[in-house]
């Protein structure tokens, strides 16, 4: 549970919920067609749809960049996102920022968002390695926290994903999630994501109550969350959501407003048990 107060403090309310704009496939990227100032424009679109839903705030991702790269991706990616992020922050400027760069690539995350004044990043592969699609993505907590104190970006915090969606935990079989979630913590992540198995696949409800009660870290759930299950993760304290307010809920379509509405009506009835 989040006795520190790190989602109050970026976010000013207690529990959060943040909407992830999955920006078009960057230049150089197999489906890459568009130019970056069409990409940026499309993502200022959804970031007002959200804004005027009522979310907490705002995550880009670069989820149309498939097949993706492990643990680094070239400097257009850095610089294509760094404008897109700050397109998303002119929109909708209340609202805090985070980033996410596809796959693994962490320290290109913090440097995107310590380049646009975002709030938070969402890793990968913080703590023990696992088999993600792109392959062995190896932790990468020691590096990336040197990294981050390197450039100054202290202000920008590191949301790790843990037992990751896509991806094989088999080298980490006999660790469960709690003691996985325990490590992050002690690697000096700032929360903990519990995810499903893919994207817009809900998470176990227990896996989230267990993490929470393991660390003092926020718990954040970043899959599958809908208007309907939304009440059963009372101990999350945040949700991060890219799929459920989505036109026809899929993630690949634009912001959907009456979907996004209505799972900003449904979040503000859950209750902290």
């Amino acid at each position: 549970m989040d006795t520190r107060g790190t989602i109050r403090s970026i976010f000013g309310t207690r529990r959060a919920l943040i909407g992830v704009i999955h920006v078009g496939a960057l230049p150089g990227t197999p489906r890459g067609r568009e130019t970056v100032d069409a990409l940026a424009t499309a993502a200022a679109v959804d970031a007002r749809a959200y804004r005027e839903a009522g979310f907490s705030g705002l995550m880009v991702e670069n989820m149309h960049d498939r097949p993706y790269l492990r643990r680094e991706v070239g400097p257009e990616v850095v610089a294509a996102m760094t404008v897109i992020a700050g397109a998303v922050r002119r929109e909708a400027p209340s609202l805090p920022l985070g980033i996410q760069v596809l796959a693994g690539a962490n320290r290109e995350s913090i440097a995107a968002a310590h380049a646009c004044g975002a709030r938070f990043v969402r890793v990968e592969g913080l703590v023990f390695a696992h088999v993600a699609d792109e392959g062995l993505m190896q932790s990468d907590a020691g590096t990336l926290l040197r990294y981050r104190r390197s450039i100054g970006a202290d202000a920008v915090a590191v949301f790790a994903d843990i037992k990751k969606k896509h991806s094989a935990h088999a080298i980490t079989a006999d660790m469960d999630i709690a003691e996985t979630a325990r490590a992050a913590e002690f690697f000096l992540a700032d929360g903990v994501i519990v995810t499903g198995t893919s994207t817009g696949r809900p998470c176990d409800r227990s896996e989230v109550e267990v993490v929470a009660d393991a660390v003092s870290l926020p718990t954040l759930v970043g899959s599958g969350t809908t208007a309907e299950n939304v009440g059963d993760f009372g101990k999350a304290d945040a949700f991060i959501v890219g799929t459920s307010p989505k036109r026809d809920g899929l993630w690949s379509n634009p912001v959907d407003p009456s979907r996004a509405a209505a799972l900003v009506k449904a979040f503000a009835k859950v209750d902290t048990p």
